[in-house]
């Protein structure tokens, strides 16, 4: 047991890596299978170490060949190897096994398992850090027919295989340990994955929970909690409402991106979409069968007056914009730079950003850039400097008159760069819009709900406010 003083006063009690291995190798009743590929077999070597091991594992293995690996767990379509499908089938795979070579009669008290993990670590090159799918298939009671399940993606930022391997070999421990003592408390368990493991070592971008013991865990919520502990700088989820892998669904994409509140969506963010969108097609570089629209919201924008982040208030907003059918990224990144950059990290290929006129003001503010050796400039240059294109929502200002990128006024030490980027194409006037809807505001619609006024329902598109009132988001109370 590791414990972490603070002046004379306990702070926190960590269990050792050991005494977790050693804790579940003494539980006669947890028994079960590791399959581990691409990394050694880091895991199971701590529950060996450990001692007592025998009563807890049935089996341990590698299929590090590929034709072995087929041959054991099937082919994949894409030769594509580490993938969360080529995890599910090594858990479903293991489970089944273990079901069919063990008696109930004589494990009648056995609550199996299967860990697994499908790893690629760092290139001899040293130009892919890489990167891994890991998970468990478990039960937490003899009788329970269905398993729980937990999946995540890690990425690795250490640049030595051997250290990668450590790791994860401490990342699958943890893992285990956790589904089997903190399945109850889903929240510590995401924690406790970084027992002795630096945040400089490891980034989990994605996770996933199902099963009996995870029926009240929303994903979504799962992947803020990810953001909040500061394991991953974004994290992407479907329509359907599960976490999805930001790479799987980017990768070599055309990209068109909305930064909102979406606090609801309005008819105004609705319009913006949809004229960016036909904009963004109309490009010669872009086809429609690989464009991929997202719906971004930061993490600052999350945050409640007094900092904290309102779990309540985020999940609404992700229920309607999964119940649009969009998919929503949630991310750390204030400026729109980093944004591109986490972009440009999966495609090449043409970027679009859709604003208002108001947020690219921000844009050539440069308080946002004295972090930056360079300022401003080497914002601009990380910005602009990919295949990216902005397209501008026009403004209406308090006296009713309408601001464009032609008429807009910035700072005088910002006058010949931004016309240098307006002038290049790079800035994009959406005029197509809508004149009688630009007035509408979502502060506006959001106060009207939480007073209960009328007349909310028409400043949003059609059918947003059934949705609204049929899952009561927002504080609407009927």
């Amino acid at each position: 047991m590791e414990i972490t003083l603070k002046g004379d006063a306990v702070i926190e009690s960590i269990p050792s890596l050991k005494d977790k291995a050693l804790r579940i190798n003494l539980n006669e009743n947890i028994y079960g299978t590791f399959a581990e590929i691409g990394a050694g077999q880091e895991t199971v070597r701590h529950f060996f170490r450990a001692g007592g091991a025998s009563g807890t594992i049935a089996k341990a293995m590698s299929a590090y060949d590929k034709s072995f690996s087929d041959a054991i767990y099937g082919t994949e379509q894409e030769n594509r190897y580490v993938t969360e499908d080529r995890l599910k089938k090594m858990l479903s795979h293991e489970v089944k096994l273990i079901e069919n070579r063990l008696s109930r009669e004589e494990y009648p008290n056995k609550m199996f398992f299967s860990y697994a993990n499908t790893v690629a670590t760092i290139d001899f090159a040293k130009r892919f850090k890489g990167h891994g799918w890991v998970g468990i298939r478990y039960q937490v009671d003899s009788n329970q027919k269905q398993y729980n399940e937990i999946t995540l993606h890690i990425r690795f930022k250490e640049t030595d295989a051997r250290l990668q391997q450590e790791t994860l070999g401490k990342l699958g421990t943890n893992l285990i340990y956790g589904a089997f003592y903190k399945y109850n408390q889903p929240k510590k368990l995401l924690r406790y994955l970084y027992d002795h493991i630096d945040k400089d070592q490891l980034e989990i971008d994605t996770i996933n929970f199902s099963g009996p013991s995870f029926q009240e865990v929303d994903n979504r919520l799962m992947s803020l909690q990810l953001l909040k502990n500061g394991m991953t700088d974004a994290v992407m989820f479907a329509p359907d409402g599960n976490n999805v892998l930001p790479a799987r669904v980017l990768y070599k994409k055309n990209i068109l991106a909305f930064r909102g509140s979406f606090r609801p969506v309005t008819k105004v963010n609705m319009d913006m979409y949809e004229q960016s969108y036909q904009l963004f097609l109309s490009e010669n570089k872009v086809k429609k069968e690989n464009t991929q629209v997202i719906f971004e919201i930061t993490l600052s924008n999350l945050r409640a007056s007094g900092g904290e982040i309102d779990e309540q208030d985020f999940m609404d907003r992700a229920r309607l914009l999964c119940s649009l059918g969009q998919t929503v990224l949630i991310s750390n990144f204030q400026e729109y730079y980093k944004l591109v950059e986490y972009f440009n990290l999966y495609t090449k290929n043409r970027m679009g950003l859709s604003m208002g006129i108001n947020n690219l003001i921000d844009i050539f503010d440069e308080k946002y850039y004295r972090h930056l050796s360079g300022g401003i400039l080497e914002a601009f240059g990380k910005l602009f400097n990919k295949d990216l294109k902005i397209y501008l929502y026009p403004m209406l200002t308090e006296n009713k008159t309408m601001t464009t990128s032609e008429d807009l006024k910035v700072h005088p030490r910002m006058k010949e760069l931004y016309k240098y980027f307006k002038y290049n194409g790079k800035l994009v006037d959406i005029k197509n819009y809508d004149p009688e809807i630009l007035n509408i505001f979502s502060r506006k619609v959001l106060k009207m709900i939480s007073n209960a006024e009328q007349g909310w329902e028409e400043m949003l598109p059609e059918g947003v406010s059934d949705i609204i009132k049929k899952q009561k988001l927002f504080g609407y109370e009927g």
